[in-house]
């Protein structure tokens, strides 16, 4: 049986999250979208995430957030991660850290989704290898499913690339999170692992990956501290939508998902 996994990329500020609120449950039945995982490092403010806007994204229709970078902007949401098995920061930080980086999801029909968070090394915080980490914690997910989705939250695209060709046949999908750009490069892997660099930004496309354009700019040419603020313009939901075979974890099909806020479904 084939089921349809969404895939969310970055939501920024109350920009994005309104989006989500307004346009995933409507787009989850019109396109029969069995679960749902989202990006939501950005969602409060532009950075890190509360507990109240971690609960608002999971009443919208969200199954999982996913975390990166900014995890830890936010310190109130420290004991929802170590209490809200829905909520994952990367899986490669300090095992000692908050929370959990994988996790298994059971749909009404009884199939169970395994899901996974990771982050880059390159250009970013020092953390432990996601290659080799990732293959420890796809040994105990691979346990329990078949249908696995990693969130690759990354800088560099060859080492999003290179971490698909390292699991393509061990897991459903690889999408990539960070760059808040959407890539043209979904396809399915030889061995059936569906791919993209980055499934783009939820939040508004008038702005600077989210932020004001006039604080980016002049942050830019002063070299000076401004306050980069959440934009307001042209809200988009980007994303992906993934077919997988539910007892193969094979994917049949990747399409890259863009939804403006005023287009109808």
């Amino acid at each position: 049986m084939s089921l349809r996994a969404l895939l969310i990329g970055d939501i920024v500020g109350n920009p994005g999250r309104g989006i989500i609120v307004k346009k995933l449950k409507p787009y989850r039945q019109k396109m029969s979208v069995d679960f749902c995982i989202a990006n939501a490092e950005n969602a409060s403010g532009g950075s890190g995430l509360t507990q109240a806007n971690a609960r608002e994204l999971l009443g919208a229709g969200v199954d999982v957030i996913t975390m990166g970078d900014h995890v830890w902007k936010r310190k109130e949401i420290i004991p929802m991660m170590e209490n809200e098995p829905r909520v994952l920061r990367p899986h490669n930080y300090s095992p000692l850290a908050a929370g959990a980086g994988f996790g298994v999801y059971t749909l009404p029909s009884g199939v169970k989704i395994g899901v996974m968070n990771l982050l880059g090394r390159v250009f970013l915080k020092p953390v432990d290898c996601p290659f080799r980490t990732g293959d420890e914690a796809l040994r105990q997910l691979a346990a329990q499913t078949r249908n696995i989705f990693v969130d690759f939250h990354a800088e560099a695209t060859a080492e999003k690339i290179a971490f698909g060709w390292h699991v393509d046949g061990r897991v459903t999908c690889v999408f990539g999170t960070h760059t808040h750009v959407q890539t043209a490069d979904e396809r399915v892997l030889p061995k059936g692992t569906a791919f993209t660099c980055d499934v783009g930004m939820t939040g508004p496309y008038d702005s600077v990956l989210g932020r004001r354009t006039d604080r980016v700019l002049q942050a830019t040419l002063t070299q000076m501290p401004f306050p980069f603020d959440v934009a307001t313009g042209d809200v988009r939901l980007s994303g992906a939508l993934v077919s997988f075979d539910e007892t193969t974890g094979r994917a049949l099909a990747i399409e890259r998902v863009h939804l403006r806020e005023d287009q109808e479904l």
